[in-house]
């Protein structure tokens, strides 16, 4: 028998599991599994033409909570990415804002929007099939990729972004120290 790989995690508990023999195996089965759905997701939703070809699925304790797919040209949204749409509607199933102990497989490298939704909605793991490039091959592009490469060659929109000036800013500011005391977070 193999001898046990024993790690210290942030919270001080130990974890062996990657040690036992077949584990990484069956997580890539797993994974494997769930991604093959989300791309079957990104074929469903261009056949029905809801959206380009992306799928996402959320995940929890090995159970499917929703499977979805692109949604833009169906809601007429730009927003409904497979992912984003993924994460509203695990939302509404389980009845909470915070999918911590849920995973998402996207059939495809998330663009920064919903990478941005899968961090704000504190899921554990992501795991995605195709990177940006297939996507942006066929004319996508709004990719996380294109950016963090250092390049806008793949970007179609112009976008300025300037903070206001004055006391619009300072106006816009207030509204976090006037209302901290009357919600909360997680």
């Amino acid at each position: 028998m193999e001898e046990a790989k024993v790690l210290e995690a942030k919270e001080g508990t130990i974890s062996v599991a990657s040690a036992f023999p077949g584990h990484q195996e069956a997580v890539r089965d797993r994974d494997h599994k769930f991604l093959t759905q989300a791309i079957g997701e990104a074929y469903k939703g261009v056949e029905c033409k809801d959206g380009g070809p992306f799928g996402a699925v959320v995940v929890r304790n090995d159970e499917v909570v929703v499977s979805c797919h692109n949604m833009v040209l169906r809601n007429t949204d730009p927003t409904a990415h497979a992912e984003v749409t993924a994460i509203r509607e695990a939302c509404k199933k389980l009845n909470q804002i915070e999918l911590s102990d849920c995973e998402i497989y996207a059939s495809c490298e998330p663009c920064p929007m919903c990478f941005g939704a899968i961090h704000l909605s504190r899921i554990k793991r992501l795991v995605y099939g195709a990177k940006a490039e297939a996507a942006i091959a066929i004319g996508f592009d709004d990719f996380i990729a294109d950016a963090l490469r250092g390049t806008g060659f793949y970007q179609k929109a112009n976008l300025e972004i300037k903070q206001a000036d004055g006391t619009g800013a300072v106006i816009a500011e207030q509204v976090f120290e006037k209302t901290k005391e009357k919600f909360t977070l997680y």
